[in-house]
């Protein structure tokens, strides 16, 4: 199994930013769709951005024109998110993701990372 790795998040004050990365380790020779998801307590889980492997990119209602997700012009397999102007309600678990990921062990229709904590509080 494939398991993409996050880093980036961590505390923030409220009108702060913060920049998110997601990479898909091992021999991957292509990713369809990466995106990310994120996750508050007591609610379900939600789309925040997404990407196709030409770059088209679509938001959830709540983060657009806040945030703006983009893929690594030289490794395609890495995928970042610039969150601005963060208020607390952005507050939640991220998690990356990636559709249709063609590896040397074989195809997985979908993968996840662990995820990476993001708070924003005063």
């Amino acid at each position: 199994q494939v398991q993409l790795v996050e880093s980036g998040g961590g505390l923030v004050q409220p009108g702060g930013s913060l920049r998110l990365s997601c990479a898909a380790p091992g021999r991957i020779f292509s990713i369809d769709a990466m995106g990310w998801y994120r996750q508050a307590p007591g609610k379900e889980r939600e789309l925040v951005a997404g990407i196709t492997k030409g770059g088209m990119a679509n938001y959830g209602d709540s983060v657009q024109g806040r945030f703006t997700i983009s893929r690594d012009n030289a490794n395609k397999n890495i995928v970042y998110l610039q969150m601005n102007s963060l208020k607390p309600e952005d507050t939640a678990v991220y998690h990356c993701n990636a559709k249709n990921v063609l590896t040397a062990v074989g195809r997985f229709r979908e993968v996840w990372g662990q995820g990476t904590l993001v708070t924003v509080s005063s």
